[in-house]
């Protein structure tokens, strides 16, 4: 093994954690602006950083200070962590993780490979990304393509423990970051489009056992609900809220895949998480009894949930009865809002269905629920008369229900497309100005569903999508700045492609982000003035990040194209129709980059 240097900072913090105080160990590392100890920048999920060397009046300054390649081609997701003077990288499928040394020439410390079976990469839906490691105690966990949850010394990278979440001869994957709260490493699954049964598990982080495990749909002892305390709309759920909301045994292969970004409440030991889609996309095969609409509860759902017991304390589903492939996975973020004069503990989440909400997190009232993208049509708002029997439910616009339109007939100009309004890719909450800043898509989709049989571990989509651009604009993305407490957009800067990276805001007054041609951005966190572009090596779908290391700031980002949104470039995809319409929508693409696997470091000269 390469000899080890860990700085005095790291040091201490290691010292002073215990198993029973993980969370405060979290805390600690991600307090320091030095690191960044967590995929999301902090538990609230915000990816604001207070270090202000970089500003916006020395920002276009930006010099390439080192670059790294990973040795792994597909889409580089997700964001490497810094703790102390080590760099932790990872990668795509097969997963690899390095740790650098950022006190001697980023040499590689050690690296750890997982073995896995290949042939995991025929059910990963939308490439073979992962969203990134997480760290606590001295420990890397790594989420594997398999299933596995794996626990390695950050010192030496030596396998602590390793367990399987799922099974990937079913259909599922692992492709999220999992999260440390307590002394628990709490992890999702993939696998929608194979008829999955997607849950949420906690394992314990000093031996890997099992604590809970908590299911999308279900009976209520499956996905942890009390039906008289679990409230929706202020409401409680009531008994087998979830399975009276399915056809039948149809929720026994339902969906609701849970790997997106989550973030955590210590004040109120509460985790946050949303769902995703139903099984199959063909909503006509998932309509009641009676062939009407169903909610299928609880499929595109943000939850709330207890840590240590994993039982749900609120609910709020966006999409009942999806027909659009509308995903809930988007990462919530947490902030203290004034909204109507009033301070507010909130949850900020913008779903793919084209909608920014706003929660009280800690009752699940919903405060804010308006359009990011302006061409949303599917639906004409959220009706927020809480008097209503539709309360908090989307206003559906009938042309553009492919369950109206039927199947094998195709459902035009639907906008979102199922890329959403916005995808994994996280946004940012400013503390310095109290906006989100958040990459979006502008890419609307005709949609044609077709009647599919669920064999295990064989796609279970039933649904042909064409994607093409908003008819407002050729331009595919928008990076916007939004105020959540009022829910309005306050300004946008059009992308000629879809803004798949992860932003980051700094206490310097910048806004990071990446294209998907490979510019690698910074932002007027004020205005959207550009200050600074660098064309990366590969188009950008990973998360902006930075750091500090002997008094200087860093930021950087991996590119390596691939993602939904690039997957015709990751995976040699022609075919128009193949990726679900994502290879035709981004044809052109091509012309702009090109595959890779890189990190690129920059700082003031």
């Amino acid at each position: 093994m390469i000899g080890w240097r860990w700085g005095a900072r790291a040091v201490a913090i290691l010292a002073l954690s215990t198993p029973a105080l993980a969370n405060q160990n979290v805390i600690q590392v991600s307090r320091d602006p030095a690191n960044w100890a967590i995929q999301s920048g902090d538990y609230a999920g915000t990816r604001y950083s207070k270090l202000d060397q970089i500003t916006t009046a020395n920002v276009g300054d930006l010099k390439v200070a080192w670059t790294f390649s990973t040795g792994v081609l597909r889409g580089h997701e997700g964001a490497p962590l810094v703790i102390g003077n080590v760099m932790y990288v990872h990668t795509p499928f097969p997963n690899t993780v390095m740790a650098l040394d950022l006190n001697d020439e980023q040499k590689i410390i050690w690296k750890y490979e997982p073995k896995q079976d290949p042939t995991v990469i025929s059910v990963m839906c939308c490439d073979t990304v992962s969203r990134g490691v997480q760290y606590a105690e001295g420990k890397i966990l790594l989420h594997t393509a398999d299933t596995s949850l794996i626990a390695l010394d950050a010192k030496t990278g030596k396998e602590l423990w390793k367990v399987v979440d799922g099974d990937p001869k079913l259909g599922a994957t692992g492709t999220g970051a999992p999260l440390i709260a307590k002394d628990k490493v709490i992890v999702g699954v993939s696998g929608g489009e194979f008829g999955v049964r997607c849950y949420l598990t906690a394992y314990d982080m000093n031996s890997g056992n099992k604590v809970w495990r908590a299911y999308s749909m279900g009976p209520d002892s499956d996905i942890l609900v009390d039906p008289e305390k679990t409230t929706s709309l202020g409401k409680p759920v009531g008994e087998n809220s979830s399975l009276n909301s399915w056809n039948g045994d149809q929720w026994k292969i339902g969906g609701g895949p849970t790997w997106g970004y989550m973030a955590y409440d210590p004040e109120f030991n509460l985790i946050y998480y949303g769902t995703g889609n139903p099984s199959t996309w063909n909503p006509v095969q998932r309509s009641g009894p009676d062939s009407k609409p169903i909610d299928q509860k609880w499929a595109m759902t943000m939850f709330a949930r207890d840590v240590d017991t994993g039982v749900a304390k609120w609910v709020y589903q966006m999409t009942p009865f999806d027909q659009w492939d509308y995903d809930g996975i988007n990462e919530p973020i947490l902030a203290d809002l004034e909204i109507n004069g009033v301070m507010r503990k909130t949850a900020t989440h913008f779903d793919r269905n084209g909608f920014g909400y706003t929660w009280d997190r800690v009752t699940g009232e919903l405060l804010v629920a308006e359009k990011f993208d302006p061409t949303v049509n599917w639906a004409s708002g959220i009706d927020m008369d809480k008097s209503s029997p539709t309360y908090g439910r989307p206003k559906l616009v009938e042309k553009y229900e492919p369950f109206k339109t039927g199947v094998d007939d195709a459902t035009k100009g639907i906008c979102p497309s199922s890329l959403g309004a916005k995808n994994q890719q996280p946004a940012s909450y400013s503390k310095l100005t109290g906006l989100f800043y958040v990459p979006t898509n502008h890419v609307c989709m005709d949609y044609e569903p077709f009647k599919v049989r669920y064999t295990a571990g064989q796609p279970y989509v039933g649904a042909t999508l064409t994607m093409y651009p908003a008819p407002d604009t050729p331009d595919l993305g928008n990076f916007i700045a939004w105020d959540g407490a009022k829910g309005k957009i306050v300004w946008s800067k059009p992308e000629r492609f879809s803004v798949w990276s992860g932003a980051l805001t700094t206490a310097g007054g910048v806004a990071f982000y990446g294209t998907l041609e490979g510019y690698f951005k910074a932002v007027d966190q004020k205005d959207g003035k550009e200050l600074f572009k660098f064309k990366t090596p590969s188009g950008i779908v990973g998360n902006a990040m930075t750091y500090m290391r002997g008094g200087k700031q860093y930021v950087a980002v991996y590119s390596g194209v691939g993602g939904w949104a690039g997957i015709g470039l990751a995976a040699g995809l022609r075919d128009p129709e193949d990726g679900s319409g994502a290879v035709g929508g981004f044809a052109s693409l091509s012309s702009y980059t090109s595959t890779g696997g890189s990190l690129t470091v920059f700082s003031l000269p």
